[in-house]
């Protein structure tokens, strides 16, 4: 297939300058190699320089599949399988109200378990790495029972039960990185050595991803990088950007959030799982595995659908699996199309949503317009027959409190979400398209779930708030 990469160059870098993003990395692959690869920006604007194809970001939560492709090597091996319940692996995990045994590894790795968005995760950052002060930090500090910095003190707090349980293990996905903590650290139960050591052995050097480390604070990534490894940016509240060097770090959460790659490394991986397995015609990692990670038993449709640390859907008929991450100083999105092609972005900036152009990526390589979106769900110009089943504020406790308030102001279905106040565009069944109302920007898609003549919770991007009652 010919590629139009000088015109794809202008439309990229285009993009890049008008959003007025610190620094990114972007790589393509397909059959015949490297397609593309370029760095945007800067990676440090304080020593004035630029990014590469080799230049190591961190990943956040992309860092999700590599833990559970190692769970599916070793199912291939007898020694765990995805059906096993959590307890074998932890007798003090417990999820409130629901038998032990019907918890299991497919119901964390699926982000289905039952569990809700819950702060571990935040605590971690807070109590465990260099942070400014900030009313977020303040708020941690003050609630967080412990460092949060052992997965027995993850498990106590999913254990102990201080939140509302979402439904039964495999009814409802809502994202849930504890889930993912606990799985980093089934590999190193089953497998007899660290994910660490695991991911180094069976994938990255099989790989040759040469630059990529599992690492909780960076020093290895640094020592890994020689001097090409990026820095970390966020903009204070005036909108001015905001550099330094310090790595988010939540020990726990190793295997769901802290690997740090580069653009060129990652992609080798995404091509090696559309490959089913192969990587330079040498079977790296069983095919089998990555069946169980992203196979047949995972539907093929618009909707993307979330596998083992994959999300997976159709795109212009073909089929797509990725992830993105986010973190301080880390916005990223990477994955594969069927057929041997790959693609990954990178940013060094934190807080922002580079999916569309993973999108601009695509489009090479499926040879559709350079500005074709991907949403799956588009206004149906309907309204919806029964607003005022949806009216009424919903929370998450992933951190500081996260609300969604749902109302109707002249006679338009809005969701203030605290940090925007959007427009609700009905599409289908109960899924909305949210839009700023003031920019009149796309910012997010969202569920709602009706029980008894009223919404319980509304899916928001991929967590389940849910309704507070009065």
């Amino acid at each position: 297939m010919k590629y139009d990469v000088q015109k794809f160059e202008q439309f990229f870098k285009k993009k890049f300058e008008e959003k007025g993003y610190s620094g990114m990395a972007v790589t393509i692959r397909g059959p015949e190699g490297k397609i593309f690869e370029k760095g945007f920006g800067k990676r440090s604007i304080s020593r004035d320089l630029a990014p590469d194809g080799d230049t190591v970001f961190g990943i956040a939560s992309m860092s999700k599949s590599f833990t559970t492709l190692a769970c599916a090597i070793l199912q291939t091996e007898g020694k765990l399988n995805f059906s096993d319940p959590v307890c074998k692996y932890f007798p003090d995990f417990h999820i409130p109200g629901t038998p032990d045994e019907c918890v299991t590894l497919r119901n964390l790795a699926m982000h289905n378990a039952g569990i809700p968005p819950i702060p571990p995760l935040e605590w971690s950052i807070a109590m465990n790495s260099v942070e400014e002060d900030s009313e977020w930090y303040r708020e941690m500090l003050r609630t967080a029972p412990n460092k949060m910095e052992t997965i027995e003190e993850v498990i106590e707090y999913i254990s102990k039960g201080d939140y509302r349980v979402i439904g039964a293990p495999g009814e409802y996905m809502s994202y849930s990185n504890e889930g993912y903590a606990v799985l980093s650290y089934v590999v190193d139960k089953a497998s007899g050595m660290t994910l660490e050591e695991f991911l180094k052995k069976r994938i990255f050097e099989p790989l040759g991803m040469t630059r990529t480390v599992l690492d909780l604070d960076g020093s290895e990534a640094r020592e890994l990088a020689g001097d090409n490894m990026t820095s970390l940016f966020e903009r204070d509240d005036d909108g001015n950007l905001l550099e330094d060097d310090n790595w988010s770090v939540l020990p726990p959460f190793r295997g769901c959030a802290c690997v740090k790659s580069t653009s060129s490394d990652v992609t080798r991986y995404y091509k090696m799982l559309s490959d089913r397995g192969v990587w330079e015609g040498k079977q790296v990692i069983p095919e089998e595995a990555v069946e169980i990670l992203v196979g047949r038993e995972f539907p093929e449709r618009k909707r993307p659908f979330y596998c083992f640390g994959l999300e997976k859907r159709l795109i212009d008929g073909k089929v797509v699996c990725e992830h993105t991450g986010g973190l301080h100083g880390v916005s990223t999105c990477g994955g594969f199309v069927e057929g041997g092609y790959s693609a990954a972005v990178l940013c060094n900036e934190g807080d922002l949503d580079v999916q569309d152009f993973q999108w601009v990526c695509y489009n090479l390589i499926l040879g559709l317009p350079l500005e074709t979106t991907h949403y799956w769900a588009e206004p149906s110009g309907k309204e919806f027959s029964s607003p005022g089943m949806l009216f009424g504020d919903f929370c998450s406790q992933e951190g500081m409190p996260a609300h969604f308030i749902v109302t109707m102001e002249d006679g338009k279905l809005k969701a203030d979400l605290g940090w925007v106040k959007t427009e609700l565009k009905y599409c289908y069944g109960s899924v909305f398209a949210a839009y700023d109302e003031e920019t009149g920007r796309r910012v997010r898609v969202v569920e709602f779930y009706i029980r008894d003549g009223r919404a319980w919770g509304v899916l928001c991007g991929n967590r389940i708030y849910q309704r507070v009652e009065e």
